[in-house]
């Protein structure tokens, strides 16, 4: 029986072991999985002047619809001012710049956040599939836990997004980028409602037909002020209840 025993034990830590390498190859021989440096270390320097207070309850990780809230002020105040909230954003950046930022950047290391939100993916969609984009999202899971054990995180499904000539206003459902669909499909499935929470908000951009309107996305990709709106509105209550 303890010979028995001790074997099970074996197998049991080997399988375990076997699993953490193949997260590691994985990770390794995924391109969006690799940190990258930031092409805008201005953006990243003013980061760090920002977050060396200390001071953040929650921070909103992403590209360039992240950073978009800072022309949105007052929106972002009343959604989430009372939060605390530190902007994160820079233009541009895929899931390995942000990866970057996190490691070698340090971005978060003088916080002590009690939530993450991440939006970030979207402009991966031209060169990684949708695969290795959520192993990026993942890989950036993975580090904020392991620099912030204690920190919950409100990870967001990849927003909507089309292409068009100018002169269309609405875009039919079905010219939305598929891709979007697949990607947040599979990180859908790394919410345990414990620490990581999953929420997709692409619906609420859309009309009643599942089309999208230039009036929330003046280019398909990037919010209007009442996109902004929308976003605020449909998160306020989740992050309340996840800082609590």
């Amino acid at each position: 029986m303890f010979v028995r025993r001790c074997l099970a034990a074996g197998l049991a830590l080997a399988l375990c072991l076997s699993a953490q390498a193949q997260d590691k190859k994985d990770t390794k021989e995924n391109p969006a999985a690799k940190p990258v440096k930031s092409f805008n270390q201005a953006r990243h320097m003013q980061f760090l002047k920002i977050v060396e207070k200390g001071e953040g309850d929650v921070i909103f990780l992403g590209d360039s619809i992240t950073q978009g809230w800072e022309g949105q002020k007052k929106t972002w105040t009343e959604a989430f001012g009372a939060f605390k909230p530190v902007n994160l954003g820079i233009s541009g950046e895929q899931t390995t710049h942000v990866l970057w930022r996190l490691t070698e950047g340090k971005e978060i290391e003088p916080l002590k956040p009690k939530l993450a939100v991440i939006m970030i993916g979207t402009n991966n969609t031209g060169g990684h599939s949708a695969e290795q984009i959520a192993g990026g999202i993942k890989a950036i899971i993975d580090e904020l836990h392991k620099q912030k054990p204690e920190m919950k995180v409100l990870l967001l499904g990849v927003f909507p997004r089309a292409s068009a000539p100018k002169d269309v206003t609405v875009v039919a459902a079905d010219k939305l980028n598929p891709k979007i669909k697949a990607i947040n499909d599979i990180i859908a499935k790394f919410a345990d409602d414990k620490k990581v929470f999953y929420k997709d908000i692409g619906p609420k951009f859309l009309n009643a037909e599942g089309g999208l309107d230039r009036k929330v996305m003046p280019d398909l990709l990037h919010l209007s002020a009442e996109g902004y709106k929308i976003w605020g509105e449909a998160i306020k209550e989740d992050i309340a209840k996840l800082v609590k």
